[in-house]
């Protein structure tokens, strides 16, 4: 069983992520960790935080001369800005009286976080309700996705819209161009048109939005199950991918486009050798991978926080207001598609060991190529 966990606030003084369940013998390091973790950060619309950290994980264990050992692999980032809030984000009591956050921001967890905890200011609450947590994501998918290239499974992603600016139809998908790209795109016209939609509403004081995609490439068919409800692992992507901050929508293969066709139109037909010339089900069939790359969309609203505020009100007082200003970043699509590769790799990750299950990595990798032989006997 993998499962993960994170913890840390946005300005605290760092973030904590374990992961457990990863097969002893994998190799890994702190590097690679932190070429995902820069990836994270880029993209452009990004705020001023992004100029103050770098984000590095150290690991602190379940990991020895390169390789894992079988036990929880810890991680830690340490967060620079912690220095300017050290008194405001002190684990001990404090001297100095700390001025509460008590303007609502409307779109952010602020309104039903203070009424569930019952708290009178909304700190405790924008600490944690922070993107920033998805560093921390990032570094345990970094893990998932290590295992993944064990099985050949390789995850990208792309920005397909930013702020209603699409991209063009892209026949052969150029990863290098997309990497290259500020807004993660591969359509160099739609990039620029992007760019300046973001200058735009930064100069309004505003936020911009948009769509980014995943895509899951070799991997294996009959992960994940039909037999009930949370084993499909259609659900658990969708799960995952709608977990991410900001993300208010999920779609798997054509998602809505299909309710729009009829039956004849919306399948993918099988030809011998189990081949397709189309993938509307997005890689997915009745909860199960069938073989097709696996393609999730995801539709992330724009950043709620805003220097040009909305109005609110005070909990304090209970008084019209305008929202608490917090520094944001204008557009965090481009970064939230390698947030959606994490998840995802973590998603496919533990379907990989339930299915072939393995507590060091050869163990593993011999169930993998002994069930894939039994497919290809049995198809081929």
């Amino acid at each position: 069983m993998l499962r993960f966990l994170t913890a840390g606030e946005s300005h605290g003084r760092g973030l904590v992520a374990i992961i457990e369940g990863i097969p002893a013998g994998l190799s890994i390091d702190e590097a690679y960790i932190a070429i995902q973790l820069k990836r994270r950060q880029g993209g452009y619309g990004r705020g001023g935080r992004m100029k103050i950290e770098q984000d590095y994980a150290e690991i602190i264990s379940g990991v020895r001369h390169g390789f894992t050992i079988g036990s929880p692999i810890s991680m830690l980032v340490w967060n620079k800005d912690w220095e300017n809030w050290q008194e405001s984000m002190s684990v001990s009591p404090v001297e100095a009286e700390i001025e509460p956050v008590t303007k609502l921001r409307p779109g952010h967890a602020d309104l039903p976080g203070v009424a569930k905890y019952n708290l009178d200011d909304i700190r405790p609450i924008l600490e944690r309700a922070s993107a920033r947590e998805t560093t921390a994501r990032v570094a345990v998918g970094s893990v998932a996705r290590r295992f993944l290239e064990e099985f050949g499974i390789e995850i990208r992603s792309h920005v397909t819209c930013i702020g209603g600016i699409d991209t063009g139809a892209v026949d052969i998908m150029d990863w290098g161009t997309v990497e290259a790209s500020p807004v993660r795109c591969a359509d160099p016209e739609a990039e620029k048109r992007m760019m300046e939609a973001i200058d735009a509403a930064k100069a309004d004081g505003d936020s911009l939005g948009g769509t980014f995609e995943v895509v899951a490439m070799g991997v294996p068919i009959g992960l994940g199950s039909h037999i009930q409800w949370d084993s499909r692992l259609s659900g658990k992507i969708a799960q995952a991918i709608m977990s991410i901050q900001a993300v208010k929508g999920v779609e798997i293969g054509a998602g809505f486009a299909v309710a729009d066709l009829r039956g004849s139109q919306a399948h993918d037909e099988i030809e011998p050798g189990l081949k397709r010339t189309t993938n509307w089900a997005g890689g997915l069939e009745g909860g199960m991978t069938n073989g097709q790359p696996i393609v999730v969309q995801a539709a992330i609203k724009p950043i709620a926080t805003i220097p040009s505020p909305l109005s609110s009100i005070d909990i304090r007082t209970g008084e019209p207001v305008k929202a608490h200003v917090e520094r944001a970043d204008a557009c965090v699509v481009p970064a939230a598609g390698v947030i959606g590769e994490a998840m995802l790799a973590l998603v496919l990750a533990e379907a990989c060991l339930e299915k072939f299950g393995g507590d060091h990595i050869e163990e593993t990798l011999r169930n993998y190529r002994a069930y894939v032989e039994q497919v290809n006997a049995r198809f081929w």
